[in-house]
């Protein structure tokens, strides 16, 4: 039997997915680990389920839908960005408590209605635009979150905040995501290989 591997998130996952004559992948990282896996072979089904400008009040609402009843035997979730960034450009704060009750329900239900293996991912952003640098108020916090969460829950973790950081001081800001969020393919890129040594690593 085939096993189902399902993203889950915003933007950075969906990447046009239900663009017209698409497979439903997108054209970011979870197409991307899909065309490895395939290659290697293994029997997998991968599902994308990220839809852009999502927040982690919109996969609550979606969560039975497009998470519990698929199913899946891995899960992946990569969240928060627009709960920070809606913050500075509508003024419609996800207060830090508010988005770690959202989370724990994500997570609590994915573990009590699913036999998922769990494989988090952080938020992140780089420092360009110059105004990037003040969403650190909002989104360390969260970033912090998600960690406990994998200590909490035990579940994979990709630290992408770290990892965008740290490819940036030899790749350039610019080069990974123009505007600090949206990856770009060298992004893109960097997202799927980090994941699939998380997803071998066990």
């Amino acid at each position: 039997m085939s096993r189902v591997i399902l993203f889950q998130g915003d933007s950075v996952t969906d990447v046009d997915r239900r663009a017209e004559g698409g497979d439903g992948l997108g054209n970011g990282y979870p197409k991307m680990i899909a065309e490895r896996l395939k290659e290697e072979k293994e029997n997998s089904i991968v599902l994308n389920r990220g839809i852009s400008g999502n927040r982690t009040s919109d996969l609550k609402e979606r969560w039975t839908r497009d998470c519990i009843d698929l199913k899946p035997d891995i899960l992946t979730i990569l969240i928060g960005i627009n709960d920070c960034w809606r913050k500075y450009d509508s003024n419609d704060e996800t207060p830090l408590d508010v988005f770690v009750s959202n989370y724990t329900e994500l997570l609590d239900r994915a573990k009590t209605e699913t036999d998922a293996r769990i494989i988090l991912m952080e938020p992140f952003v780089l420092p360009f635009p110059e105004d990037r640098k003040e969403w650190r108020v909002t989104l360390d916090p969260y970033i912090q979150a998600v960690r406990q969460f994998a200590v909490k829950y035990q579940t994979g973790l990709v630290t992408l905040d770290g990892i965008f950081a740290k490819a940036a001081v030899q790749e350039g800001y610019t080069a990974l995501a123009e505007d600090g969020v949206h990856p770009s393919l060298l992004g893109h890129r960097l997202i799927a290989g980090s994941w699939l040594e998380e997803y071998r690593s066990r």
